[in-house]
């Protein structure tokens, strides 16, 4: 067992993520949150996960635990597990990492240093379907790949958009990066990036809320699309990959979802397509953090070798970074 205390509670993750560690109480002693900000603890602090909890100081957090969720706003994330890290504790750190690639690489180097488990919260890492599609890829069944075509989009509220003027990208950033961790798991970081950054005025809010970006590679190419006033986003959400011996598409990739595989025989021309449902239960309410809080613990603990190394999680902040334009 491992003691594990949270560091903020502002990021629309860290209740999902709390929640999960609180279901494994043979892996996580929970030994309270600190969050600095008065305005989250009245917002959120009544929440079913924190509210019998004690509420910390930072320092009491760091001092207490054997590793840390880095759950505070976005814009605050890398500086906080930079923290953490300092004084020898283990990190979850929500994404997309925040500050300057420069800050986000030299924390990176810190934990490598000190040999500390840095997870990052891309939560489709852990999707049963995408776990599915990356073993087929790295089992060459389908072939060398050649393009991937994402879409991660949902109709927000105009309050929620006009919070994405905290970020250079909007929903790029808050919500491509998610698509872009999972690219460049299979294609590594491209040569060029292409990116499209709109604003649609809706409701008179001018954030970057309707952003398309195309990421070039010696053969390959992948597209990535979010939008903040896509009706039905969620239905909408797709990943899908494409090879010389068969294309998968996951849609949606969150509720109900389904794997559509297809695949030819080269040698004979023969076809197959198979639609396939894939059980997850009631994501993202009950489990979508489930199987990645497991990970961290066994990583912490040495039971495994953390599958996204540090290199990994720059290359994506990289790759983020020159899509939305931010150095």
């Amino acid at each position: 067992m491992i003691k594990i205390g949270q560091i903020g509670i502002g990021h629309n993750h860290g209740e999902g993520k709390m929640l999960a560690v609180q279901k494994f109480p043979e892996l996580f002693e929970v030994i309270g949150y600190a969050e600095e900000n008065e305005e989250w603890v009245e917002k959120r602090g009544n929440l079913p996960c924190y509210k019998d909890l004690p509420r910390l100081s930072v320092e009491e957090i760091i001092e207490k635990s054997d590793a840390i969720l880095v759950e505070c706003d976005v814009w605050n994330l890398t500086k906080t597990a930079k923290m953490c890290i300092d004084a020898g504790k283990h990190v979850h750190i929500d994404k997309p990492a925040s500050g300057t690639l420069a800050e986000f690489e030299e924390f990176l180097n810190i934990a490598k240093e000190k040999n500390l488990t840095v997870q990052m919260g891309y939560m489709y890492r852990y999707n049963f379907a995408i776990q599915k599609l990356m073993g087929m890829i790295n089992s060459g069944e389908l072939g060398e790949i050649y393009q991937i075509d994402a879409e991660m989009s949902t109709y927000h509220s105009k309050e929620y958009r006009e919070w994405l003027k905290h970020f250079k990208g909007g929903s790029m950033y808050i919500f491509g990066s998610h698509l872009i961790d999972l690219v460049v798991s299979i294609l590594g970081e491209p040569k060029k990036v292409y990116p499209f950054i709109k604003q649609t005025g809706f409701e008179g809010v001018y954030s970057d809320d309707n952003n398309f970006a195309v990421l070039e590679y010696d053969k390959a190419i992948a597209r990535i699309t979010n939008l903040s006033v896509e009706v039905n986003g969620w239905g909408m959400r797709r990943f899908a990959v494409m090879g010389s011996k068969g294309t998968v598409e996951i849609k949606p990739i969150e509720l109900n979802v389904e794997m559509t595989i297809s695949t030819t025989d080269i040698a004979s021309n023969a076809y197959q397509d198979m639609k396939e449902k894939v059980d997850i239960k009631d994501v993202p309410t009950l489990s979508r953090y489930d199987e990645m809080m497991k990970d961290f613990y066994k990583s912490v603990v040495g039971e495994k070798e953390n599958p996204y190394s540090y290199e990994h999680e720059l290359a994506v902040q990289k790759t983020l970074c020159r899509v939305v334009g931010e150095n």
